[in-house]
């Protein structure tokens, strides 16, 4: 008799992790159902990967509570990735209600669905380092103690202990992934990572003259998302559901993340100046390329976030593979590449007029 195919909700479906997702799993085999808000942004991630059209389209808003049941009881899945949320730490401070409502009351909304219409199904929550603000130690592990200081941080610490909640009133086979930073050239633009990456393609190009920056001193443990999905995956695969920190282990500084970015472009920058005034200018023209701005300073700023994954080594057997300068200059010939596309996909464009 030939198993039946595995069905799998990815809320969140157009967003970086839940792209990766959804390629790890159709090549395991799985029926895969992309729940998001209707609009077509982050389509391009799904098109990139080859996997548009084979990721079923479901209408799903953690605001509505009767959506969620629906989709649940119409497609019993066997397992649930939320990735879900207002994920934008500067937003919250602007819209910290709607955050609260979406990462907090909605993952609420989804656990209460999944309680009454789908108790058996896996649920894997996206936790964030963000959780653990300025908390002491150099390295957070699972037994750190939280400070979240943005109102993104907190709706998704409220996000992460009623998930733990429920998987301990109901005995729910819930599990959170406490994910310190992962980037990818799937990464949007709003990010600050993905921000400078394509900057400095567009830079290196003769498109852009300057990137701006904020903090440059913010340190933070940077990872390669399309390998955090393989353990959210092992995390539902675990007899026991349970709760672990994903993360490499090194931190590295944003002002380390630009420099690293325009050696990948053939760069070497020289600093000058000191906080607001510090400018990053082309060791050959002397050319100014970098920038800060006041503008991009949060009104809490988490300094230093590094993550200890030993528990996620030791019982889901992962580590994480690709290094952080490897990462970066992954990141930056991706973006240099969709300029060259674009740049002949307008050529051709031009040709056919």
């Amino acid at each position: 008799m030939v198993p039946l195919m595995k069905k799998a909700l990815i809320t969140g479906v157009r967003g970086q992790d839940g792209a990766y997702l959804s390629q790890l799993l159709i090549s395991k085999g799985y029926e895969v159902y992309g729940a998001d808000r209707s609009g077509d942004s982050g389509r391009w991630r799904l098109s990139e990967l080859g996997i548009e059209g084979r990721v079923k389209d479901v209408c799903l808003d953690m605001l509505e509570l009767s959506n969620i049941m629906d989709v649940l009881e119409k497609i019993q899945p066997d397992e649930i990735y939320n990735f879900a949320a207002q994920s934008f730490v500067t937003m919250s401070f602007e819209q910290p209600i709607l955050t609260a409502e979406i990462n907090a009351v909605g993952v609420t909304r989804l656990l209460e669905a999944i309680r009454k219409a789908r108790p058996a199904a896996r649920f894997y929550q996206a936790s964030t380092a963000e959780i653990f603000g300025s908390t002491g130690p150099v390295t957070q592990s699972e037994s750190t103690a939280f400070h979240p200081k943005s109102p993104y941080s907190v709706s998704k610490l409220y996000a992460h202990w009623i998930t733990v909640n429920y998987r301990e009133a109901y005995n729910l086979h819930a599990s959170c992934g406490i994910m310190f930073n992962h980037e990818s050239p799937l990464r949007g633009e709003e990010f600050i990572t993905r921000k400078i990456t394509s900057a400095v393609a567009k830079i290196r190009k003769g498109l852009q003259e300057k990137v701006l920056v904020g903090n440059l001193e913010a340190s933070r443990d940077w990872g390669y998302a399309k390998e955090y999905v393989e353990a959210i995956w092992l995390m539902l695969q675990q007899p026991k559901a349970d709760d672990y920190i994903l993360a490499t282990g090194e931190s590295h500084t944003v002002r380390e993340f630009v420099e690293a970015a325009f050696i990948a472009a053939g760069f070497k920058l020289e600093w000058s100046g000191t906080g607001l005034t510090e400018k990053g200018v082309d060791g050959i023209t002397g050319k100014t390329l970098v920038e800060v701005s006041g503008d991009f300073y949060r009104p809490t700023e988490v300094d230093a976030l590094m993550g200890n994954a030993a528990k996620a080594k030791e019982k889901l057997g992962w580590q994480p593979k690709t290094k952080f300068k490897d990462l970066v200059a992954l990141m930056v010939e991706a973006d240099i590449k969709r300029l060259e596309q674009q740049k002949m996909k307008n050529r051709r464009s031009s040709d056919k007029q």
